[in-house]
């Protein structure tokens, strides 16, 4: 009995390490996919943020968080966690999400919106090549939340926490964009943070038990400023 009992004392301890070392991967490749680091060019995109700083509708912290708030729970951020979802979600069942990548592409806004979510799936699914030690895969058009719905389901990635952090990655590069435009000190880049974070995590909860009927905005003034970003005579970012 005393042999069962170590060997089995020994099989649940290399279990448990098993799993904390998976759950550990997935959470430093989710931080290294999501960083402002990571090679898709989201440092130069403001989300058409830059007009609405320009035309004064943001000017502080508190609009800032009310701008990025209506973003995430009923606007452009919310469309882009269901098509992730989704696009997880068919990749699990079927191993391709050719659907509602061409959904997702189609319901861009404008043409920057367009530009914006296309280049950087683009530039996020070259990147994420180094995973599977692939060449660069620079020939694939497909719409940002897509590509990391789609990596994240071939990685083993849990829906909901991708969703938290590709929605934590969306509201901090606008936040920085913020800092430097508006500006707001570094402080109340983290304070505006601080006060998205249970949005956040509730837009993810939201959004991994959501369909495609879920989709829909009633954002306007986020894509109207969008729109006016495109022929604004001086910015200083690209969409």
């Amino acid at each position: 009995m005393m042999g069962i009992t170590i060997i089995t004392t020994m099989t649940m301890s290399t279990a448990i390490t098993t799993m904390t070392e998976a759950t550990t991967s997935a959470l430093l490749r989710l931080m290294t996919w999501l960083s402002p680091a990571f090679p898709v060019g989201a440092f130069a995109c403001s989300h058409g943020l830059e007009r609405a700083i320009d035309e004064r509708l943001v000017r502080d912290r508190a609009s800032l968080i009310a701008w990025l708030e209506v973003l995430l729970k009923r606007g452009s951020a919310w469309n882009d966690a269901v098509l992730l979802a989704e696009a997880w979600r068919e990749v699990i069942a079927s191993g391709s999400c050719a659907e509602v990548a061409e959904l997702a592409e189609a319901m861009a806004g404008s043409r920057e919106r367009h530009m914006e979510t296309m280049l950087q799936g683009v530039a996020f699914a070259a990147a994420i090549s180094a995973w599977a030690g692939e060449p660069e895969k620079t020939e694939m058009r497909i719409a940002y939340p897509v590509a990391v719905g789609q990596a994240a389901a071939q990685h083993g990635l849990e829906l909901e926490d991708t969703l938290a952090a590709y929605l934590h990655a969306f509201a901090s590069n606008l936040v920085q964009a913020a800092v430097r435009l508006v500006p707001l000190g570094q402080r109340d880049g983290v304070k505006a943070m601080a006060a998205l974070e249970a949005v956040i995590r509730r837009t993810a909860e939201r959004a991994a038990v959501s369909t495609l009927d879920d989709l829909g905005s009633s954002v306007f003034m986020s894509d109207i400023m969008a729109m006016r970003h495109e022929v604004q005579y001086s910015r200083v970012f690209r969409s």
